[in-house]
């Protein structure tokens, strides 16, 4: 059974209502899709939400109906990875997501070309799988608010 999605907050509700239908306006740049399960992976997009809307990102959740029709994967691939899915229809899975993103903020530009050198890349996406695989057990043991 799905969980609720969080309650809209006023200041980002166009971002928001969309999320939930199928999208009739496509963001500047594209939509990060996150597990809405997953306690600390909607803390983290809620509390991100005005620098990805800034960037031209809309936030929805990976378990919108309209997520696995437009990305043509099952749920239970579909939940294993964060999204990031480009305006353009290019999707960026994983620690992949993390670069698209980092690579636009002049703050975290020096982490991404820190992700991208040989031998740092590997670490970055070990370290992302190694959260990914075991962020519901951290949410369920920290208590992460939604």
């Amino acid at each position: 059974m799905l969980k609720p999605e969080p309650p809209l907050d006023p200041r980002m509700m166009p971002f928001q209502v969309l999320a939930s239908e199928y999208p009739r306006v496509q963001p500047p740049t594209g939509w990060l899709l996150y597990d809405s399960a997953c306690a600390v992976c909607t803390r983290l997009a809620n509390s991100w939400m005005p620098t990805f809307h800034r960037l031209g990102i809309f936030v929805a959740p990976l378990q919108s109906p309209w997520v696995s029709q437009r990305i043509g994967l099952d749920q239970s691939e579909l939940l294993r990875d964060i999204r990031l899915l480009e305006s353009n229809g290019t999707l960026h899975s994983g620690a992949d997501a993390y670069r698209f993103v980092m690579r636009r903020l002049w703050w975290a530009y020096p982490l991404y070309l820190l992700s991208i050198v040989p031998g740092l890349h590997t670490l970055f996406d070990s370290a992302y799988h190694t959260f990914a695989r075991h962020r519901r057990m951290l949410s369920s043991s920290c208590g992460a608010p939604r």
